[in-house]
């Protein structure tokens, strides 16, 4: 009697976000509304984005869009940060903004009935910062305090040193929250005008979950933001092709008083747009993430004994950010470590992977994806993702089917297109000595 072939796991449909659960509306100011219905919870979430973000600073003004994200709740108009701070604790909710390279991100959380608050106060941050000098000096006092702490750090070090490798003389290329010398340069005026020129209601997305009806949730939206009218804003500048690395290249940052060496290896890797983007996740989870950090976890720190950790990661951003494999290792086994990973690289981009680490990492995938949509932040997140990368609101219905019909070839492709060997970026952060 032939043995059964193991078969994937099975996802409920009907349980996971889709059209028939997710309600989308755009208003007349241009503001995308997403909402899914959870009375089973007490609380609601909100998440959103609108474009204004790092991909419009340059060199001198890096941080600018972090800055200013993370000012725009120190005070409003209408409120002061010691106002805003004692409503959102009032409440027991949270609201945060964040400024990334393209998007400046917000989230919240609340008890569903405080939701109209937590809109409101929202709405007023987005719209009517004040950006008051005692709160940004303090910010900027964190940061510059932050900054100082990161040149100290091998694992930062060498990630902006691969940065800087990979992405010479493109956005990627700068440091979202920006250096000492440019975030001791900037002004409360700098930020309220990146503010004037940038943020507007149109492309702004906010997502709702929890346990509000799906009218009610928009007539709120409406009333706190329906009436954001800004005159024409200034478009985020395209981002430009990168110029690929014509030969692999090595760059080492060396720090006094260092224990450990930290190791950044890789190239630029597709954006979440691209075609080839599931396969290269599932060819880089087989490659350092399954398990225990799947072949290079087992080839560099459990075979060699070289890592303290050892893992790859892929980006998938709204253009082509890394495809990297990090590790930390002690100092004298810098190059022994280096060789491992790529070899490691090489046997992955030239040897299709077995049938069962793919079906293994496909169940992984398959898998785990409940998990990831069982709380209301979770479903938040998930749609807002499909909003922004033009999934459709049926794509983790058909997750499923995509995921299994990945085969081993399309991985090998998705590695041999991405991970060339011959033009990888090497970046090492560590301490003098014989490892160098």
């Amino acid at each position: 009697m032939s043995k059964k072939a193991p078969l994937l796991p099975h996802l409920d449909i009907a349980a996971l976000p889709g059209p028939d659960t997710i309600r989308r509306e755009e208003l007349p100011n241009g503001i995308v509304v997403l909402i899914r219905e959870n009375f089973s919870s007490p609380s609601v979430v909100l998440s959103g984005y609108l474009l204004a973000g790092a991909l419009a600073n340059t060199a001198d003004t890096a941080g600018l869009a972090f800055m200013t994200a993370i000012a725009m709740t120190r005070g409003t108009q209408t409120r002061s940060f010691e106002q805003i701070f004692e409503a959102i604790e009032s409440i027991g909710a949270s609201l945060s903004l964040y400024g990334g390279t393209h998007t400046t991100a917000f989230q919240g959380k609340a008890l569903a009935e405080d939701l109209g608050l937590l809109l409101e106060l929202l709405a007023d941050v987005l719209q009517h910062p004040s950006f008051p000098k005692t709160e940004f000096e303090r910010l900027r006092t964190q940061q510059l305090t932050a900054l100082a702490i990161r040149e100290q750090d091998t694992g930062a070090r060498a990630q902006m040193a691969f940065n800087t490798l990979v992405y010479r003389d493109h956005p990627y290329g700068l440091s979202t929250n920006g250096y000492v010398e440019t975030i001791s340069e900037l002004t409360t005026s700098d930020l309220r005008k990146f503010h004037r020129e940038y943020f507007s209601a149109s492309g702004l997305v906010i997502t709702i979950v929890g346990g509000v009806e799906a009218d009610k949730v928009l007539d709120l939206v409406s009333s706190t933001l329906g009436q954001w009218t800004t005159k024409k804003q200034r478009a985020m500048p395209d981002l430009p092709a990168l110029k690929p690395l014509k030969k692999s290249r090595r760059v080492e940052v060396r720090l006094e008083g260092k224990a450990q060496s930290d190791l950044v290896i890789g190239t630029a890797g597709p954006s979440r747009y691209d075609e080839d983007y599931l396969a290269a996740a599932m060819g880089n989870s087989i490659l350092g993430r399954f398990g225990m950090m799947g072949r290079i976890g087992e080839a560099v720190r459990i075979s060699a004994g070289l890592a303290y950790y050892a893992y790859s990661a892929i980006s998938g951003g709204p253009g082509p950010g890394p495809w990297q494999v990090v590790a930390g290792v002690n100092p004298k086994d810098e190059n022994r470590a280096i060789e491992i990973v790529q070899k490691e690289i090489k046997r992955f981009t030239s040897r299709r992977v077995s049938e069962e680490e793919l079906f293994e990492n496909k169940a992984s995938f398959i898998g785990r994806l409940p998990m990831q949509l069982e709380s209301n932040e979770g479903v938040a997140g998930a749609i807002s993702h499909m909003e922004r990368y033009d999934l459709g609101l049926d794509y983790y219905q058909r997750y499923q089917n995509m995921i299994a019909a990945i085969t081993r070839d399309q991985v090998l492709a998705a590695g041999k297109r991405f991970l060339d060997t011959e033009r990888l970026a090497v970046a090492i952060a560590g301490p003098d000595g014989d490892g160098v």
